[in-house]
Order: structure tokens, then sequence, then C-alpha cells
């Protein structure tokens, strides 16, 4: 991801892909959802738990935004009204789809954010610590593909 001024450029292009064709963009996140697991996956392997951590973290921050768009949840409503998307924004948006698509959504999410703060930020996670919480990214991942339809 690109940040320049504090602006999220990867995000920009695809809300700009969504409004002019929403099921692109929702595409498009699932596409960045999973290539950021192929790459949790290559640090795994090299011992790099806080590039793993790091990754995974995209992964569910991209799917669940994908679902949210999907979905029109009001959580993708705000974010489009203020232009970003926040951490707590996500958390919620991951809790109302947990509601109709089941808890593997909210658990995923939680598994990606603790790794985010301590698999990422703390570094306080080994390679061992982390593949637990992975692995329900990647459910999170797999579960989201079939919802979506790709």
């Amino acid at each position: 991801m690109k940040f320049i001024m504090g602006i999220d450029v990867e995000d920009l292009i695809i809300a700009a892909m969504s409004r002019k064709d929403p099921q692109e963009g929702i595409k498009l996140r699932l596409t960045l959802a999973r290539k950021y697991m192929a790459e949790a996956e290559e640090y795994l392997k090299r011992g790099d738990s806080a590039r793993a951590s790091e990754k995974a973290y995209k992964v569910a921050e991209e799917v669940v935004k994908a679902l949210s768009e999907k979905f029109n949840l009001p959580e993708y409503q705000q974010a489009v009204k203020e232009g970003r998307w926040y951490a707590y924004t996500l958390g919620s948006a991951s809790a109302s789809l947990s509601k109709t698509l089941g808890e593997w959504v909210v658990n995923g999410w939680s598994s990606a954010y603790f790794l985010h703060v301590w698999g990422f930020h703390d570094s306080k996670l080994s390679v061992t610590d982390i593949i637990p919480y992975l692995e329900g990214v990647k459910k999170l991942l797999e579960n989201a593909e079939k919802v979506i339809g790709s």
C-alpha cells in the first residue's frame, strides 16, 4: 500500500473503479487479498513473522472492505463519505457481516487485528505463534471468495 500525505492511494483507485463498476472494485479487493496472502505465506517460510503478520492484516482489511461494499453496509457508506476506512470501522463492519454470514468473518478479522498489533507493530510473536491466527485469516479469505463468487 502506498500512502502519500496520509492518503491510501491504492484505496482511492479502487474506490474510483467501484464508482464505475462496483463488482470490479470488489473483485480487485479479493485479488489484492490473495496477493497479500501469498506474500504472508512467503514471509512465514522465510521466518519473518512481523512481515507475515502485516500482510495477513492486509488480507483481512481487503476482504472486509469487499464484503462491506457487496452488502452496502452503513460502515461502507461511512468510509465512502469520509474518504477512508478506520480500523474501528472495519471492526464494526466485521461484526455486522458476522450476523448474516457467520462467525468466520469476525474471527478472521480478530485474528488479523491481533497479528497487526502483536505480530507487526510490537513484533512479539514468533512464526509458530502466528500460524493459528494466519489460518483464521485464510479461512476469512476462502469463505469470502465463496460469498462473492470469485
